[in-house]
């Protein structure tokens, strides 16, 4: 069984190593969102409940598409839905 002695020079090669390998994990391309989402990931992401989520799809607010019994909403749409019924803030404070 050889030894192998590590030095402070290996060390900090390898330091450098992995920080650079972090560095390009952090500033690679952001991982894409999934385009269609289940029910339970759209009510957790709007914080809605189950009825909310029926009435959204009932009067056509958000559309979606079934297939097996299973309801999948598109998350463009989503995106859409938030961004249509956006309100800009107006601050009152010191008026």
């Amino acid at each position: 069984m050889a030894i192998e002695v590590i030095t402070r020079e290996d060390l900090n090669e390898f330091r450098s190593l992995l920080l650079n390998d972090l560095k390009e994990i952090i500033h690679s391309k952001p991982q894409q969102a999934k385009q269609w989402l289940k029910s339970k990931e759209v009510r957790k992401l709007l914080n809605i409940s189950p009825g909310t989520l029926q009435n959204l799809r009932i009067n056509g607010t958000l559309t979606y598409t079934k297939v097996g019994g299973i309801m999948y909403y598109d998350n463009s749409d989503i995106e859409k839905l938030l961004n249509g019924n956006k309100v800009n803030a107006v601050p009152t404070l010191f008026k």
